[in-house]
């Protein structure tokens, strides 16, 4: 516990969103956009799906209050997914509305590959009432390039990653070449057909793979954006803003960043080394 503890406290902003608030104006000080995930996920009743909603739409009283550059990152299953689609749907459905209302923006995290369809479903429904709901995807499926597609073509802005969650063989990439190889040519699709993509990854060749492209098809930088995450790789985030790229970093904060960190380490050895590794650089 010892262990999580020291690494939580480099990678979540705080227990509470207080502690969160003076870490995500210091980033905007940078010139660095954030989104704020209030950590959670499979709830097991409507009462605290309902107080997860609840503490979304007091975030965005607050990022509008302070001025914060900042929009909202939420998972549906803390938001009732595994209670059933349309309960969830009308519980998520209270933030999305609040934010269209504020002029704000709320991203859909992908989970595991169970949840894949029924998430993208209700991101449709949202999308289509609403306009202002983005969502994830993963590289690592194998089923992604056809949803970068769909999503393209109902101009739905995409976060797109590369997947920490442990697959079978039968539905995604089990070697990380496969998913860098993936993730380059899915990133690419969006940046020439897909609404202001979101460009998720700490990987350098990555990176300068995606400045090549967009400069080589004269991309403007406006049109998209580099996102990473709260602890991990700041010197090359703040280089980025320095040289005219969009950042945005996602900040997580809340009590249950245990389950957070355990689950995702315990299920992929890739990701201990990911935060080993992440701990002792910039």
């Amino acid at each position: 516990m010892s262990f999580l503890i020291i690494f939580a406290r480099r990678f979540v902003a705080g227990e509470e969103l207080s502690e969160a608030i003076p870490s995500i104006k210091r980033l905007n000080d940078k010139g660095i956009m954030t989104t704020i995930d209030h950590l959670g996920e499979n709830v097991t009743s409507e009462e605290i799906a309902r107080a997860a909603a609840d503490s979304y739409l007091e975030i965005l009283d607050i990022i509008e209050r302070e001025k914060l550059n900042s929009n909202v990152s939420l998972k549906l299953t803390q938001m009732g997914l595994d209670l059933g689609d349309d309960f969830c749907f009308s519980n998520v459905e209270r933030i999305v509305e609040k934010a269209y209302k504020l002029n704000n923006f709320v991203r859909i995290d992908m989970e595991g590959s169970k949840y894949t369809q029924r998430t993208l479903d209700i991101s449709y429904r949202l999308f289509e009432k609403y306009g202002n709901v983005g969502v994830v995807i993963q590289s690592m499926l194998l089923r992604s390039e056809d949803d970068i597609k769909e999503l393209n073509k109902r101009g739905i802005r995409v976060r797109l990653c590369k997947g920490a969650y442990k697959e079978p063989e039968a539905i995604a990439f089990q070697k990380k070449e496969q998913v860098n190889e993936n993730y380059i040519k899915l990133m690419k699709m969006l940046l020439t057909e897909g609404k202001y993509p979101a460009i998720a990854t700490h990987d350098e060749k990555i990176i300068n793979e995606c400045k090549r492209f967009v400069k080589e098809n004269k991309i403007d930088s406006s049109r998209f954006e580099f996102q990473m995450l709260y602890g991990i790789r700041r010197d090359l985030q703040v280089s980025l803003v320095k040289e005219g790229y969009r950042m945005r970093v996602y900040v997580p904060y809340g009590k249950e960043w245990f389950p957070y960190f355990y689950r995702r380490l315990r299920e992929r050895k890739e990701n201990v080394f990911f935060v080993l590794r992440n701990f002792f650089r910039g």
